[in-house]
């Protein structure tokens, strides 16, 4: 069986995607299912190419026993073919991920919290670590739920 390709995107991949792959990552080490899933996050822009994720970025997983040892890159158009699951932590990311992508894969990308009854996942890049912890509440229990329709649909 071969692994559930997992891709978290948001705009520069330093802070909700890193998040967002770090939560899920966690998800996947409490359910004993980290070897049947391959998770990776990028970004839209290219501002922070190379980059550890925002240090309260790390600073959150952390406080929630993750480990996180992660660069931030961009999406390229293969990351369609080679991913199951596209999710984007706002709608705009949603649209610029769909611009990269060829069409055929569009059907792969969805906004994250869209499994939840839709909206955006506040970018905390300009404020201070509350907005990090908020970020961590919003995505924890969605990336459950995301988990749990993976595994329905064979991941």
């Amino acid at each position: 069986m071969s692994a559930t390709r997992v891709l978290f995107v948001c705009l520069g991949n330093i802070c909700r995607s890193p998040m967002a792959e770090g939560v899920f990552l966690g998800h996947l080490q409490a359910r004993g299912l980290r070897d049947r899933f391959e998770v990776d996050s990028a970004g839209t822009g290219s501002w922070h190419i190379g980059e550890k994720p925002d240090r309260h970025t790390l600073a959150v997983l952390r406080c929630h026993g993750i480990h996180l040892d992660t660069r931030a890159r961009q999406v390229r158009s293969e990351d369609g073919e080679r991913f199951d699951w596209i999710l984007a932590m706002d709608h705009s990311n949603e649209r610029d991920v769909k611009r990269v992508l060829p069409a055929p894969y569009h059907p792969k990308v969805h906004p994250v919290l869209s499994i939840a009854g839709g909206g955006d996942v506040p970018d905390p890049y300009y404020g201070g670590p509350e907005g990090f912890d908020r970020v961590y509440e919003i995505l924890e229990p969605v990336l459950g739920a995301w988990l749990d329709r993976m595994i329905e649909h064979g991941g």
